[in-house]
């Protein structure tokens, strides 16, 4: 995942009247998802959808 790519998912969030609140803008935009996730799926970081993150159990979409 790029910056580009988290930075594009943060604004279309911000189009969509999804995410509107500064602090969460500006904690999004300092902690990204990727470092989160298994290896295996942190190229889909970007995505607004779960991910798994193994046992069965799911990194949250960002806001949606």
């Amino acid at each position: 995942m790029s910056h580009q790519d988290w930075e594009g998912l943060i604004q279309n969030l911000v189009r969509r009247d999804i995410l509107y609140s500064p602090n969460v803008i500006r904690a999004l935009r300092q902690v990204p998802r990727e470092p989160f996730l298994p290896e295996n799926v942190k190229a889909n970081a970007a995505m607004d959808c779960p991910l798994p993150i193994g046992s069965g159990q799911t990194a949250s979409a960002p806001l949606s």
